[in-house]
């Protein structure tokens, strides 16, 4: 990175910082300030005292000198012990600030990126970088020292200026002070740049470590694995495994922490070597009386303050330099584009209901494959009418709901509603228009009447009567606090478990609830038998009513009630038409697959 963009990277954090958190970003500012300044309080007063001690003074002034080094080194504490409380509460807003920025950007992203395994992986890496203390919190520790270091170097400058005008200091010697400073911080920016960079070495081999090492910590934590993890005997490999991770990262660490305290011990004898230097040079200058006692501890203390801030900033500026190829990869996620084209266009409202739905010359590829997983598809169906998608898995069927729905768009083709492009209406507006249920449909920990109506306001009536709908109505009468009963245990240990055929009846009740044109199910009773999955299609069926109806299923018996039938197989629909019409042609894949399917349920 050039440095140019090392600064705009650098201040396009602090202000996204200030705007998650501006009190906060503020009051690190302030705290690292007044730190800063705090050390030099009792030095300056100090120093003063001890001299007027030398001098024979006074007691009130000796008292007075005492009362402001105390007491002033006490309020400035106090006012950073504030400032730290204060902090404290700040830190959770901004791990709050943080955490809600990811959810809200896979809210805003396009789906392809959400499904997209590298945007995945992306977002997992800057996380965990985030535990490591690598790009936010780096950011704001980093911009607090660069203060407090700046402001100490420029403090300790003021304050020992005046030993280069001693004149019972010889040049050479004032010369070996400045000689040995400089040499002091070049050997301290050289060893700890080398060191910075084995830790860098180290924390970047361990990125894949740690996400598997926390995905695998999920998994034996999450309660729901640990019927699995029994009954197959898991427990002891996937304890191995766990161990296995952590002797990795102790081994990495032992191998990295030698060497960087290695070069570390290094740099303290060139510190405390100076430190001596400078001790021997004032000790000689007190000797010949151009210095006071006092002046003493206070050059004494300044250039071992300034030695250590310069330090301690060229390590700072290095860090925050490598910090902002972490910052930069930070941003690279939150500046993945939405680029699905929302349009403009009103969906249009028809008093005859006349709405088709036109699927011309559409074909379709997943990011990153070469693999059409739909090609060259032509159909028509009228709004209102009941449409089964029948098919192999992998057919092309729930890529076919994708398009419909504008989760995706065509690769090639277009997707016409009322012979006009879906891409050219509304994309909020559009999407409204379906409801869907898809095959691996989630439900949430929260209550049963936010899972049915997808939100925390609702009405309390409408939900009841899409659960009856959907015949969950006897099993929300025997829940302990009905609609506000929690489902699951993840945030409550009164939450219900229910089973998979009950999440599936609040999924169709969700999507009764929505009360959208269009209903889709996706396959989202496929763990059912043929048989229970019929009476649920058969069922909602009666409950879609005039609304426009798409069934999607691999067994054909269960959706042979539709108006129209499309058959799929390898990205293509190879018939279409009513399930007598199709049974008919015996040549044709819908034979084919109805008498595979109907062997199981016939009697010999």
């Amino acid at each position: 990175m050039k440095l140019s963009e090392h600064i705009r990277v650098f201040w396009r954090g602090i202000r996204l910082l200030y705007e998650m958190s501006p009190a906060y970003t503020v009051l690190f500012m302030l705290e690292a300030l007044v730190s800063a300044v705090t050390p030099y309080v009792p030095i300056w007063f100090s120093a003063r005292l001890i001299d007027a001690i030398a001098a024979g003074r006074p007691v009130g002034a000796l008292a007075l000198y005492a009362a402001l080094t105390v007491g002033l080194t006490f309020l400035l504490g106090l006012l950073v012990a504030w400032f730290r409380e204060r902090e404290s509460v700040g830190d959770k807003e901004l791990s709050q600030n943080l955490e809600w920025r990811y959810a809200e950007k896979t809210m805003d992203m396009a789906y392809k990126s959400v499904e997209d395994r590298d945007t995945a992986l992306l977002r997992e890496r800057i996380r965990k970088e985030t535990q490591t203390g690598y790009n936010y919190w780096y950011l704001k520790d980093g911009t607090a020292a660069l203060i407090l270091l700046t402001t100490q170097i420029a403090a300790s400058i003021t304050l020992t200026a005046s030993f280069f005008g001693v004149k019972t200091i010889p040049l050479w010697m004032k010369l070996a002070l400045v000689g040995g400073v400089l040499l002091t911080l070049l050997a301290g920016i050289l060893l700890k740049s080398r060191s910075e960079r084995i830790m860098k070495v180290f924390f970047d081999r361990l990125v894949d470590t740690n996400i598997r090492s926390e995905k695998l910590g999920f998994f034996i934590s999450g309660y729901s694995n640990g019927k699995d993890i029994r009954l197959y005997g898991m427990a002891e490999d996937l304890a191995a495994r766990s161990l296995r991770f952590g002797d990795e990262f102790c081994r990495a660490l032992a191998r990295t922490d030698i060497p960087a305290s290695l070069l570390n011990s290094v740099g303290k004898v060139f510190d405390y070597g100076l430190r001596f230097g400078v001790y021997m040079i004032l000790i000689f200058a007190s000797l010949r009386g151009g210095v006071s006692v006092g002046s003493i501890a206070q050059y004494v203390s300044c250039i071992t303050l300034l030695i250590a801030a310069v330090t301690e900033l060229v390590s700072f500026v290095q860090m925050t330099l490598l910090n902002d190829t972490y910052l930069k990869r930070y941003f690279s996620f939150f500046d993945i584009p939405n680029d699905m084209y929302k349009g403009s266009l009103t969906v249009e409202k028809r008093d005859d209901n006349e709405y088709f739905v036109e699927f011309r010359d559409v074909s379709f590829k997943y990011p990153h494959t070469d693999t059409w997983a739909l090609r060259h598809v032509n159909f028509k169906f009228k709004v209102g009418e009941k449409l089964a998608i029948v098919g192999m898995n992998g057919s092309g069927k729930t890529t076919f709901i994708k398009l419909l729905t504008r989760l995706y768009d065509p690769t090639e083709g277009e997707i016409l509603l009322n012979g006009v492009d879906i891409r050219k209406y509304d994309y909020d507006e559009y999407i409204s228009l379906f409801s869907v249920v898809f095959q691996d449909f989630r439900l949430f920990a929260v209550s049963l009447g936010q899972n049915v109506a997808a939100s925390t306001d609702y009405d309390q009536a409408r939900v009841e009567d899409c659960l009856k709908r959907a015949g969950f109505d006897k099993r929300e009468a025997a829940m302990p606090q009905g609609l506000d009963t929690p489902l699951y245990k993840d945030y409550d240990k009164d939450g219900v478990e229910i089973s998979g055929g009950e999440a599936q009846k609040i999924a169709l009740a969700r999507a009764l609830y929505k009360d959208a044109p269009f209903i889709v199910l996706d396959e989202p009773t496929a763990a059912l038998d043929p048989v229970s999955e019929y009476e649920v299609y058969s069922r909602f069926n009666n409950i879609a009513g005039d609304k426009t109806a798409v069934y999607i299923s691999h067994r054909l018996a269960s959706c042979r009630f539709c108006d129209k039938i499309a058959v799929f197989d390898a990205g293509q629909i190879v018939q279409s038409g009513r399930h007598e019409d199709l049974l008919a042609d015996t040549s044709g894949q819908y034979h084919a697959l109805w008498t595979a399917q109907a062997q199981y349920y016939t009697a010999e």
